[in-house]
């Protein structure tokens, strides 16, 4: 099984998405899969000018000359597409959206009805790549990921796919906080990831369980917030000017 990440943090490495990433392909590596994790921002995408030339010029080829064409060759390649994102403005990150549009010479331009009676483009592509997503944010709760648990289901169809895993960290910030109360409470946090990533590859699919016991805090919201508070306090008064 071949498993491809997707990274569109602009912090890439540095991002508290990684850590997740870094985490889950542990596990599916363990499981026995070939896993490759890409980040976005190193990559060169310009966005989509919706020119259709890859639909009627030159069918499945984008004539904008970036590295996209690359990435197509490598997204067609996975059995699982991993889409891993920071929550910007309640969605994905502007390098993850260009990304995903760049995406539309996969597709057919024709239109069928799917089996609820939606339109949408008929299959481009023999393989279909099964979808999990990785994403977090600074807020604690996890209803900031609405949009994204929505998104994914709408992509999904519309690639005639589905998604097998979504994994979604609300106080995203206390990853990588290095204190020591915390730390064994994010060493089972990436222990449950790293059991995800087993899960999806042995099983195509996260468990029930496991997607609840990712779903927990980690500590509680009221915690989290006041010590965000603190380190905001913090930040600001060493950049504050001297005397």
């Amino acid at each position: 099984m071949k498993i491809i990440v997707f990274n569109g943090s602009p912090r890439a490495q540095k991002g508290n998405t990684h850590f997740m990433v870094e985490a889950f392909l542990k596990g599916a590596q363990a499981a026995g899969a070939e896993t490759e994790n890409i980040f976005l921002a190193k990559q060169k995408i310009k966005p989509c000018t919706g020119c259709f030339c890859c639909w009627v010029k030159t069918p499945g080829e984008c004539v904008i000359k970036d590295d996209m064409a690359e990435l197509r060759s490598k997204y067609v390649t996975a059995d699982i597409i991993v889409f891993a994102t920071p929550l910007y403005v309640d969605n994905v990150t502007g390098i993850m959206k260009n990304f995903m549009d760049r995406l539309v010479p996969l597709a057919d331009p024709y239109f069928e009805k799917d089996e609820n009676g939606q339109y949408r483009h008929v299959k481009g592509f023999d393989k279909v790549q099964k979808i999990a997503v990785i994403s977090n944010c600074g807020f604690p709760e996890q209803e900031h990921f609405q949009v994204l648990r929505l998104l994914f289901r709408r992509i999904a169809r519309n690639f005639h796919s589905e998604v097998i895993a979504e994994i979604y960290r609300g106080a995203g910030q206390i990853l990588q906080v290095d204190h020591l109360m915390l730390k064994p409470l994010i060493w089972k946090y990436k222990k449950l990831l790293e059991k995800a990533g087993k899960e999806v590859v042995q099983n195509m699919r996260l468990s029930e369980a496991t997607r609840e016991e990712l779903e927990k805090p980690i500590i509680p919201h009221d915690m989290y917030m006041k010590g965000a508070n603190k380190e905001w306090d913090r930040q600001l008064q060493e950049l504050a000017p001297k005397g």
